[in-house]
């Protein structure tokens, strides 16, 4: 098992479960965390559901060394597709506890939350572009709604890591703490928000998601789209290669 739901009174707490990769997300530990989210969604005892990583990271995004060959490129995309709508539609009010790295589609993941509560040394970044990858798991419906079209630019463009209190300052997160206190300030506000009406939290998160804009489902698809494309570019091989080599890619647009 690469992910588990830790039960904790009215709350369940996902951890992703691979620290010798960063917890970084194979092909089956999409279907894990889309079956565990679903699973969840209709469970009447739990109030909040915390998403965290184990081993002192939050999620290096899609594990890119060793997906499978296996299923089809957009298929490999959809999976991530999956989760993004599985945590979105949640009715239960979400939490992303962050320590470490939040890159890529671990980035989006925990933006995807309700709220984000950061350590100090906690780190995001919309990687995408530095393996030769478009948005996805929700990146392009997310980044203009937390920051502006401008800032989402420049993060999704750039790619570049920013740190916890960057993020806080750009709205991306909610909340930076001191590493020792992540997990006091996290149960804290879990337990404010597992004291309140779960019909009436359902009914304002869903309004309040679906109030700006296309629903997410028009982003997810032209991110299915795009990024299956760009996985079979010789860009995406060359910069795969680049990181297994710890050197710089060379990209030239085929």
């Amino acid at each position: 098992m690469s992910c588990r739901v830790e039960r904790q009174g009215d709350q369940a707490v996902v951890v992703l479960d691979r620290p010798e990769r960063k917890n970084a997300m194979r092909d089956d530990d999409w279907r894990e965390v889309a079956g565990l989210l679903r699973g969840l969604a209709d469970d009447g005892d739990v109030r909040v559901v915390v998403v965290t990583g184990a081993g002192g990271d939050f999620c290096a995004g899609a594990d890119l060394v060793v997906g499978s060959d296996e299923i089809s490129p957009l298929r490999r995309v959809r999976l991530a597709t999956e989760v993004a709508e599985a945590l979105h539609t949640l009715p239960q009010p979400t939490i992303a506890k962050v320590q470490g790295v939040a890159v890529g589609a671990g980035c989006n993941l925990a933006l995807g939350c309700d709220f984000v509560v950061a350590s100090e040394e906690a780190r995001f970044a919309q990687i995408f572009v530095r393996r030769g990858l478009g948005l996805d798991a929700g990146g392009s419906w997310l980044l203009p709604r937390l920051v502006g079209l401008r800032r989402a630019k420049e993060l999704a463009l750039l790619g570049e890591m920013i740190s916890a209190t960057e993020a806080q300052e750009y709205g991306l997160i909610n909340r930076v703490v001191g590493a020792d206190d992540l997990d006091a300030a996290v149960d804290d506000l879990a337990a404010r928000l597992a004291a309140g009406p779960p019909i009436a939290m359902a009914a304002i998160k869903r309004t309040l998601n679906e109030s700006v804009g296309p629903p997410i489902g028009t982003s997810l698809a032209l991110e299915e789209y795009s990024q299956s494309v760009n996985l079979v570019t010789e860009d995406f091989s060359e910069a795969v290669a680049a990181f297994v080599d710890r050197r710089q890619p060379t990209f030239r647009g085929r």
